[in-house]
């Protein structure tokens, strides 16, 4: 048999796996946006089962002897070699799990999201407690099954960012930290944005319709994908030509719902792009979390809270908004990027955002190194918060039950946002050298050269190479801090009127 014909068998049966896995993703969606109460618990036991049925087709020992047989084989495109290379090394850490820990990892994560929605409505975190609890020993034999050579956690970060660890993201925050908090402390001396006229009443089917008129115009094609209301957003993908996104409303904030539906636009535009032929394969796969969310935050700061984004909007704002008919440009732009120390992350201003995930970061480290008990989580939440933004948390639910991620077993997810803001800065400013004045076409509504340079820089690479190498590839560097520090500087200097 020839190597084209092994790879054929090969693709056969890596797109019967994703047939699985994205019947499995389309029962998680439907769980976090119209399943109904009574219906939970044998969601989770059918999850469950659809987990384990993938587990183990990934896991067939036939797969592995077709793996090695090709890895080998010259004959094979670059594609070709790559797609056989992950899936060998993605086969040879999924041959480490057992059948009857991944049915068990899904039921407790099933237990844990619907603990965590009932937490939240009764806004105590002891009702999500014992499930967590579960969750975490669970996530800490997963590190010791995934192997590591350090720090636990780093098993778990290299799920979501290949190749990150501890020690190399301690050094991140702590270059990070230090001169967010020079300029944080420098525009809290400057007067302060008005941004109340943006807390009054805007009706929930107005914002629907504004967040949908949003997401098409930068964009996202409703033909491959739609819009839902879940209590956290997010973006889920089946294929590149069915990929969803949800969003919240809160009737008081104009830009809960505007600011959520650009930054997962920018995910699933990301989803959208990907090589559709490539299906069930990894070069059809995002690179990592940690440039998914260079996507987002593209799209929803870089772009979405630029003045020339503003300028072309406030036609379209105004429209639908009347209330806001007298903020001119100018007061808009300010207001959208007020820095004010606040509780919830993901309503946040870009500079203390980072204080939110650095948060976490140290919290999940704690956890899974066993340095801090479950229990303890509220207490080590209110004080982090007071001591790193100034703020007192009132209760569980705009504190450690505000994020859905824990209770989806995410452990080493959080990380990505702030890579995701320091690959923004960079990608933005090495398009803008790309396309002089590239601005001033955002302020006439045209997006087509971010969407050219994003296409052919980075969807269409997938996962050919790990997030250190496709920012080198395309910026001609390794990440840097010094891209995102210039971009906070310039805007904030626009905003506060910083000399």
């Amino acid at each position: 048999m020839t190597s084209q014909q092994l790879y054929e068998q090969y693709t056969a049966q890596m797109r019967k796996i994703a047939d699985v896995k994205y019947t499995l993703a389309v029962l998680q969606w439907d769980q976090e946006t119209y399943l109904p109460a009574k219906g939970a618990t044998l969601r989770g036991q059918q999850m469950a089962t659809l987990s384990e049925i993938a587990h183990q087709l990934f896991a067939d020992e036939q797969l592995g002897v077709l793996l090695n047989d090709l890895s080998g084989a010259n004959e094979l495109t670059f594609t070709q070699q790559r797609n056989v290379a992950l899936t060998l090394e993605d086969y040879k850490k999924n041959k480490k799990y057992t059948s009857s820990f991944v049915r068990e990892l899904s039921e407790s994560t099933s237990r844990s999201y619907h603990a965590w929605i009932e937490a939240r409505k009764q806004n105590d975190f002891r009702v999500f407690e014992k499930s967590l609890d579960d969750l975490v020993h669970l996530k800490k034999e997963e590190a010791h099954i995934l192997g590591f050579k350090q720090h636990p956690y780093d098993a778990l970060l290299n799920e979501f960012e290949k190749g990150a660890t501890v020690a190399w993201l301690d050094t991140v925050f702590d270059e990070l930290q230090q001169p967010l908090k020079a300029l944080l402390s420098t525009v809290m001396q400057r007067p302060q944005p008005d941004d109340d006229f943006l807390h009054q009443h805007f009706e929930k089917d107005a914002q629907w319709q504004f967040g949908l008129d949003m997401l098409k115009r930068m964009g996202y094609d409703f033909e491959a994908g739609r819009q839902d209301i879940s209590e956290h957003p997010f973006t889920t993908s089946f294929n590149a030509m069915d990929v969803r996104v949800t969003t919240r409303i809160d009737e008081n904030d104009f830009t809960s719902m505007t600011w959520s539906c650009l930054h997962e636009g920018g995910h699933a535009l990301y989803e959208q792009g990907l090589p559709a032929e490539q299906y069930g394969l990894p070069l059809g796969e995002y690179c990592s979390l940690g440039i998914h969310e260079s996507q987002s935050r593209l799209w929803e700061n870089c772009i979405g809270r630029s003045k020339a984004f503003i300028e072309y909007n406030i036609p379209l704002i105004r429209q639908y908004f009347p209330q806001l008919k007298q903020a001119g440009p100018q007061q808009l732009f300010a207001a959208v990027n007020k820095v004010k120390p606040s509780l919830i992350r993901t309503e946040a201003d870009e500079l203390t955002y980072h204080f939110h995930v650095m948060i976490r970061y140290t919290l999940e480290k704690k956890l899974i190194e066993g340095s801090l008990s479950t229990k303890d989580i509220p207490q080590f939440w209110n004080e982090s918060y007071k001591r790193l933004l100034g703020v007192d948390v009132p209760d569980d639910k705009n504190g450690c039950l505000q994020d859905i991620h824990w209770s989806h077993g995410s452990f080493g997810y959080f990380p990505t946002y702030s890579l995701g803001s320091l690959y923004a800065a960079q990608f933005f400013a090495t398009i803008q050298s790309a396309y002089p004045g590239l601005l001033n076409q955002v302020a006439d509504g045209d997006y087509s050269k971010i969407h050219q340079w994003l296409q052919t820089h980075v969807y269409q690479y997938a996962r050919a190479y790990t997030s250190s190498e496709l920012c080198n590839k395309i910026t001609g560097e390794p990440l840097q801090l010094k891209y995102f520090m210039q971009y906070l500087n310039d805007k904030y200097s626009a905003v506060y009127h910083l000399s």
